[in-house]
């Protein structure tokens, strides 16, 4: 006996089954034997501890965890991975209404005319006259879900609702990182805007020192055209720096959906903001929970899920339907003689069975289970690139946190060395020329330390974004 013909004949014994293969939820691959990279001797290190989902909070900057809120809550990209979760919704009402019963209400009035030649005329005026044909009613149908195809699609809707869900927590917890990224940028440019004005006006107290010297005779015209040449080559710093604080401020408004500029009085703030630090240990949790942890495979997870579900879905055509419906009502020619004699009914049940389709069924399958595979494929390669990105993200952060301890004895120590020069400049030991090398030395070590604080800082939350925190168990407010 043929394959089909067996699962019928199981089937219509046990009252229900369902056709296609289960869904088992994927192993990640991820184990706990990760090697975290070596502390550094410096700030901070990867400690395995459950990771804060709010970890914008871990950087200790008020406005920051403001603004983060803020874009949770305003920013239109997440409002629309909303929406499209709201229809995935909807469309999953839509396939799980199919198991039901459909019952519908109809009534009608008819004015016709019969042909004389034809065959019938419900009037009984052998098509000599017109007529009025009344009627109402109710039909209804339910199709008999025997072999699970209807089940399967709502499976497969019920996984459809997951991947837009992750997708919605995956937009978000993008939006979350971009701003945190925007003003950790903007206080660095901020930064920057500082140092450079602090060492433009250190240029402008040489330059009128030697001035100063000239007029007494003791300077030449050749150091006061060096340090007049210092400080415009410093004041040309400042524009391109005003420019990138404008486009981080602009950046920042569109995250949270406010017009240009709109965050400027608020954002501004002194020359120097502070430089938003991390922890003293950053929490990154146990490897095989970034699977649970990560919207982007928990979506890779959920379309492989889909994919299974919609292999049942086209097993199940393969087998026969059978509907139950039914038709009730009332039928006259005369409005006043619509009572209980004018009444009329059918009911029953109808199967459908395909036979041959020039092999339709059969591709369809191979489509579904090709499309299963390849769901598949697409979920180890997250897992995969998930793990990368962690570990990437840790050497960085590692990486400039023993940068930025460098840096900051290099400036330290070039403070102590401008310092010298100048004193020495003005005693006359050494030329204008000793001091302007230690100027441009300093202020690209302060710009080096600042550089290094960023994008420490950036690490960090590229860090934090490849764990998957944020919101990560809920949806966005």
């Amino acid at each position: 006996m043929p394959h089909h013909a067996w699962m019928l004949l199981a089937c219509l014994g046990l009252g229900a089954c369902t056709v296609g293969p289960d869904f088992v939820r994927p192993q990640s691959g991820l184990d706990d034997d990760w090697q975290l990279p070596a502390p550094a001797d410096v700030r901070s290190a990867a400690v395995r501890l459950p990771i804060d989902s709010q970890w914008w909070n871990s950087f200790g900057d008020a406005q920051l965890s403001a603004l983060i809120e803020r874009a949770a809550a305003e920013n239109l990209d997440v409002r629309g991975a909303f929406a499209r979760l709201e229809q995935s919704r909807a469309a999953r009402g839509m396939v799980a209404a199919e198991q039901g019963p459909e019952l519908n209400a109809a009534a009608g009035y008819n004015r016709a005319r019969s042909s004389q030649q034809g065959l019938n005329d419900p009037s009984g005026n052998a098509g000599r006259s017109a007529y009025s044909l009344w009627q109402g009613g109710l039909n209804a149908a339910w199709e008999l879900d025997l072999w699970g195809r209807l089940r399967r699609e709502v499976e497969a809707a019920d996984a459809n609702v997951q991947v837009a869900q992750e997708a919605q927590r995956d937009v978000l917890l993008a939006v979350l990182a971009d701003t945190a990224r925007n003003y950790i940028q903007l206080r660095a440019t901020q930064n920057a805007l500082g140092i450079t004005r602090h060492s433009l006006e250190i240029a402008r107290r040489s330059h009128a020192l030697n001035q100063a010297r000239l007029a007494e005779g003791v300077a030449t015209q050749l150091e006061v055209a060096e340090s007049a040449a210092q400080v415009a080559a410093i004041d040309a710093r400042l524009p391109p720096l005003q420019q990138r604080e404008a486009q981080l401020i602009n950046a920042l408004s569109l995250l949270l959906a406010q017009p240009p500029q709109s965050l400027k009085a608020s954002l501004a703030g002194a020359d120097m903001p502070a430089m938003p630090v991390g922890p003293a240990q950053v929490p990154v949790g146990l490897p095989s929970e970034l699977a649970e942890r990560r919207p982007d495979v928990r979506r890779a997870e959920a379309t492989l899920h889909a994919a299974t579900a919609e292999v049942g879905v086209a097993a199940g055509d393969f087998y026969p339907r059978i509907t139950l419906s039914g038709d009730a009502g009332f039928q006259a020619l005369q409005l006043g003689s619509l009572g209980w004699d004018a009444r009329r009914f059918a009911f029953g049940p109808s199967l459908s069975l395909p036979l041959f389709d020039g092999g339709r069924l059969r591709g369809n399958l191979h489509l579904r289970e090709a499309r299963q595979q390849e769901a598949a494929i697409a979920y180890r390669k997250t897992v995969l690139t998930a793990w990368h990105e962690v570990d990437d993200a840790l050497v960085a952060y590692q990486a400039q946190q023993r940068r930025q301890a460098s840096l900051e004895q290099a400036v330290s120590q070039s403070h102590i060395a401008l310092e010298s020069a100048e004193r020495q400049y003005a005693q006359g030991a050494v030329d204008f020329f000793n001091v302007l090398s230690v100027q441009n030395a300093l202020l690209a070590n302060q710009a080096e330390r600042v550089d290094s604080a960023a994008t420490a800082s950036l690490a960090l939350v590229d860090l934090y974004a490849a764990l998957g925190g944020g919101w990560d168990q809920g949806e966005a407010p």
